[in-house]
């Protein structure tokens, strides 16, 4: 019958690497079944519970060391226990060096001063402390630490953006800064591929690629994946592709991420295509609107998106022309179900809010399918329209009247429609529509652009050369797919994000990196290995981990400062 011992450290903080070869210390002592070495959260306490570690009798707070130990008896079990101060001992004497470790960020500001890196690991409970103090230290931020809340991460990102600070977090795991992984990063070589990255296996599944291709990477930068959240809006990403925007070695640019928000990634969208460098863009599960839209390359998978950066970075790279920005909307007027749900399907990366009578997703539906809103792409074929009236195609009479009623409206800075051609349809429909586009032309305020996606053959019987060219002397944008019409909108509808916060530093960037590191050791050995400077804080729970006592040292400390 085997016996439980476990014996409880009161705020005793010790980092999980050390937990883990602790553990794995115990459990190869002679005698012993099973061992538990965890922080004493509620988390771990029902983890080591369901592994029928957790004695009914033990009592300990989630800052306490909690220590238990299995064995075939009770004197096994006894030694054990009594073996821990030495197994931490030996552990402590065989890793760490002679070097004088700080206990405090600012001790170790002083001792490194042009580190401009922070690398925090420490339970998430105490992480945004640390990481505040870190940006009021004027130092950039890689948080791999989680289970920091969605305020807080929001709060710590727009300071550091307005001091033009990076917070890549929290629950980053992954960057590579001027050849330095930092994280769980893979070592991989030096190149003109810059990675944004909201997915820290998604970084690595890229980086990771890119070189096995034989490219290599100039940065990949970390956002944290709760950054594409409608509620953070992407701060962190915005800054990342802005600083490699501007970085001369990044040649090309793959921003990499977990599902946005709808909204999140029509913005960002709009942010890549004012990079001026191409753009390989993969989120994951969001359906790309076209495999290409001007400097935008769409992948669909990581593979593909390393490999779409790779061939870009071997070619001659060309300026990417900006096109003039419309801040009005876009109103589509369909014949056909299908060619308007494609469109719609392009369109919605790159505009926000969208909608339709035929909508995509439930935040798309037109509320009034006879009243547009915002952007919107109507199918009039929809039986909706339909009672008592011929097909669209047939008819353009209720084309026509919808698109008055939209001219009408100052906000509208482009009509699009579609022109089907074929057996059955209307024998001159660009004829009937680009008599009408004159007339209301001659009656709007303002500019307004028409476009036309024209489907047809050369054997139709409308004469598809003529359809085309009597709207293109009316002024018509013409297009014969949809794909086409869907990157010349989206190219003209993005928007230029106007930013009134200090750029992040490109040199410090591109220094050799200099880091200070707060939590996790292991980190520490690995920058050191990557020959960067690094120091490491020897941290500990303010106040021992007692919340009441640390709430009280800090509100002195302030009153202090001030």
């Amino acid at each position: 019958m085997t016996v439980t011992k476990w014996n409880v450290r009161a705020g005793a903080y010790y980092d999980s690497v050390v937990l883990m070869q602790l553990q794995r210390g115990l459990l190869e002592l002679s005698g012993v079944v099973d061992a538990g070495v965890v922080m004493a959260t509620q988390a771990n306490r029902d983890l080591l519970a369901a592994n029928h570690l957790l004695p009914d009798s033990v009592t300990a707070n989630p800052d306490d060391l909690l220590i238990v130990v299995k064995a075939n008896d009770e004197d096994f079990a006894i030694e054990a226990i009594d073996k821990v101060d030495e197994l931490l001992t030996r552990r402590k004497s065989s890793t760490v060096s002679e070097d004088f470790r700080p206990h405090s960020l600012s001790a170790a500001v002083k001792q490194l001063p042009e580190a401009n890196w922070v690398l925090i690991s420490v339970p998430g409970r105490y992480a945004a402390g640390v990481a505040r103090e870190a940006l009021d230290l004027g130092k950039h931020v890689f948080l791999y630490s989680d289970n920091v809340s969605l305020e807080e991460e929001i709060a710590l990102k727009k300071t550091a953006r307005e001091k033009g600070l990076l917070v890549m977090g929290p629950d980053c795991g992954t960057a590579i800064i001027n050849g330095v992984g930092l994280g769980f990063a893979n070592r991989v070589r030096r190149g003109a591929i810059g990675i944004v990255g909201a997915s820290g296996t998604g970084t690595q599944a890229v980086t990771a690629q890119i070189h096995n291709l034989g490219s290599g990477i100039s940065h990949a930068i970390g956002t944290g994946g709760r950054d594409l959240k409608s509620d953070v809006g992407a701060i962190t990403a915005n800054q990342a592709l802005d600083l490699l925007a501007r970085d001369p070695d990044t040649k090309v640019i793959a921003l990499i991420s977990k599902p946005p928000s709808p909204e999140v990634a029509t913005q960002l969208i709009s942010s890549a295509q004012q990079t001026g460098k191409p753009v390989v863009i993969y989120f994951i599960g969001y359906p790309p609107p076209a495999r290409q839209i001007g400097n935008l390359h769409f992948a669909i998978s990581l593979s593909e998106a390393a490999e779409i950066a790779v061939k870009i970075g071997d070619r001659r790279l060309e300026t990417v022309e900006k096109s003039p920005v419309s801040s009005l909307y876009l109103r589509g007027l369909f014949s056909g179900g299908t060619l308007a749900y494609e469109t719609l399907l392009g369109l919605q990366a790159s505009l926000s809010p969208i909608y339709s009578n035929g909508p995509i997703t439930p935040n798309q539906n037109l509320k009034d399918p006879l009243k547009s809103e915002a952007h919107t792409i109507i199918d009039l074929g929809d039986e909706f329209f339909m009672v008592g009236r011929l097909h669209p195609m047939i008819d353009n009479d209720l084309r026509i009247r919808r698109m008055k009623q939209e001219a009408s409206d100052l906000e509208v800075g482009m009509i699009l429609f579609d022109v089907v051609l074929g057996e059955g349809s209307h024998l001159d429909p660009a004829g009937e529509l680009a008599l009408a586009i004159k007339e209301i032309r001659e009656k709007r305020i303002g500019e307004l652009d028409f476009v036309a996606i024209v489907i047809g053959t050369d054997e139709d019987p409308q004469n598809i050369q003529s359809q085309i060219d009597q709207l293109k002397e009316a002024g018509i944008t013409v297009f014969r797919t949809a794909t086409e019409a869907v990157e010349y909108i989206s190219l003209k509808f993005s928007r230029h994000n106007s930013n009134q916060f200090p750029p992040v530093n490109l040199e410090q960037l591109k220094q050799p990196l200099a880091a200070i590191n707060v939590g996790l050791e292991s980190f520490y050995d690995s920058l050191i290995s990557q020959g960067a400077q690094a120091v490491h804080v020897e941290w500990r729970p303010p106040a021992g981990g007692n919340e009441k006592m640390a709430a009280l040292l800090a509100k002195m400390k302030n009153k202090k400062e001030n």
